[in-house]
């Protein structure tokens, strides 16, 4: 089992442009170099075809945004959790509000996760899916109201009353369980606050993916931490 020093960044690269393909292999080496040289623990979630490079060019930790609850066989199209595990993923993202998962199947790939030693990390859009998501005993759940993802208002912000009201449901259920903050977060005043109202990291997408210089811009997120 990974254990990692809070705070956590998890920075989820979706499928922009400039985090595809060579962008992806950068950013990941921007993501290492800043968690380096801030001491910070940063985890990197590519794209599915992006990921074996990265390990085979990085030390940076890397998760798979999304798993399929499926065994191996006729499923085209599908992320088998075999191909991931041997492409050198040390865990995964899972029920994320664009790939959103059944009950039942969060908790095969959360256990797989698991029997394996790798990191799990449950997303949940409210206080009721987050305590849900601590019985399952995943490393990390991230709370991220699905109308505020991509907008630039972070949740700590908007709605600090969700981060506070997760981390106590979370930790009342599950005291291992670390609840990660996301929707919206990008600066070190976001992050500091998400901190301040509990949560022990932060899952983040557009506002590093798209700055115009990524290290920068996540050594700018842990500066005030």
């Amino acid at each position: 089992m990974y254990k990692l020093k809070s705070p956590i960044v998890i920075l989820n690269f979706k499928t922009y442009l400039e985090s595809s393909g060579e962008n992806a292999l950068k950013l990941a080496k921007s993501l290492e170099s800043a968690a380096q040289e801030s001491g910070t623990t940063m985890i990197a979630a590519p794209q599915t075809a992006d990921i074996f490079r990265i390990k085979e060019e990085t030390s940076i930790l890397t998760m798979s945004q999304h798993i399929d609850a499926i065994d191996a066989g006729s499923n085209t199209g599908s992320a088998l959790f075999e191909t991931l595990l041997s492409a050198g993923i040390d865990g995964s993202l899972l029920n994320h509000s664009e790939q959103r998962m059944e009950l039942a199947d969060i908790d095969l790939v959360n256990e797989k996760l698991l029997e394996n030693n790798l990191i799990s990390c449950i997303c949940s859009n409210n206080i009721k899916t987050s305590m849900a998501a601590a019985t399952l005993n995943p490393q990390f759940v991230a709370i991220e109201p699905p109308e505020l993802i991509g907008s630039g208002i972070p949740v700590s912000q908007a709605e600090p009353e969700v981060v506070e009201g997760t981390v106590r449901a979370v930790k009342k259920i599950n005291k291992s369980v670390k609840v990660l903050c996301g929707a919206g977060i990008s600066t070190g005043e976001d992050m500091a606050q998400a901190m301040e109202l509990g949560a022990e990291g932060v899952l983040l997408a557009s506002g590093i993916v798209k700055a115009d210089n990524p290290k920068e811009a996540l050594l700018d997120l842990v500066s005030k931490i």
